[in-house]
């Protein structure tokens, strides 16, 4: 793909949205990771409008979708990758697999989001990477642990799974979080939490449907990486129906994760593809966006829904890194 050079020239675009409102009726593929979700009345509007086509096609978690578009980057396969955050930004960035584009709407959207200065990945939702526990199994004496360090206590042995970094965001976001926390020792930590009986999966499908005892695998670990928005998540899903979250969330273990867009370069449907970057910006797209993959909308227009203000949880001070 990369050697496609007079094709990526073609369909590069610098600035601003996709011209004609409407296009030729074509199918386009969106890459994505497996968390990614979207209502059909919204691709089914977009489709009324633009004539367009979008066709999800699931790679698995982040990091092993990413790693597949990069592989494959001579032959696309698809033309608009979703799932890039933060964590593997500059590895995708290095990978040169985006053509430059940056919508209009990207100018209303905070600066903290808009990491990319290169203008090839659109920031589309963000949300923070926490460690998730089982309320039930932390009741009376039984306290769940509130920090890092606590993880690594004897009283939590054999109780977290998390991902593999090298093939799950969540999983690098977490890793990161305790490069920040513990700085230089951070391997002398993750020693500790393996000698804690710690278990690492692939991806978060696996760590919290499975693995997690609040999960719907009902699982034997009480201790899971996964989301400050996991709360709203079961009790928006809770058959029947909750009145309180039976997951919580431990705040000091936040990492702040974004994520993004990009038009693959020697993509077969590039004015497409850019049009469907464009309305991943419009409200209908991000107001599907909380209660589709329980993430945070990056648009300040967007609508948060009811159970999300009530039930997520934010942490004051998430941990952060710089993408580099």
């Amino acid at each position: 793909m990369v050697g496609l050079l007079l094709l990526s020239s073609c369909a590069t675009t610098t600035s601003g949205s996709a011209k004609s409102s409407r296009v030729k009726p074509t199918t386009i593929v969106v890459v994505a990771h497996d968390s990614f979700a979207v209502s059909k009345s919204v691709l089914g509007a977009f489709k009324r409008k633009t004539g367009i086509t979008v066709r999800i096609s699931q790679s698995g978690d982040a990091g092993a979708a990413l790693n597949q578009a990069i592989l494959t980057k001579k032959n696309p396969l698809g033309d608009v990758f979703f799932g890039v955050d933060n964590t593997l930004m500059t590895k995708a960035l290095k990978a040169n697999i985006f053509d430059e584009y940056r919508p209009d709407a990207v100018k209303s959207v905070p600066k903290e989001f808009r990491l990319d200065t290169s203008d090839r990945l659109t920031p589309i939702d963000y949300g923070d990477v926490c460690v998730n526990y089982d309320k039930s199994k932390f009741t009376g004496n039984v306290r769940a642990p509130q920090t890092l360090e606590d993880l690594a206590k004897p009283a939590f042995k054999g109780q977290l799974v998390v991902q593999n970094p090298a093939t799950s965001s969540p999983g690098l976001a977490f890793l990161l979080s305790t490069v920040k926390h513990f700085g230089k020792h951070w391997p002398d930590y993750w020693k500790k939490l393996r000698a804690n009986d710690v278990e690492v999966v692939d991806g978060w499908e696996q760590a919290y449907n499975t693995e997690f005892s609040a999960g719907p695998g009902k699982g034997a670990r009480s201790l899971v990486v996964s989301y400050g928005s996991s709360p709203p998540a079961e009790v928006f899903y809770a058959d029947p129906p909750v009145k309180e979250s039976p997951v919580g969330v431990m705040a000091q273990s936040c990492f702040r994760q974004v994520e993004f867009a990009g038009v693959l370069v020697g993509n077969k449907h590039p004015e497409q593809a850019r049009k469907f970057v464009d309305f991943m910006l419009t409200d209908s797209f991000q107001n599907d966006v909380p209660l589709q993959m329980f993430v945070y909308p990056v648009s300040p227009t967007a609508v948060l829904p009811p159970v999300f203000k009530k039930f997520a949880v934010i942490p004051d001070k998430p941990l952060e890194l710089s993408p580099s």
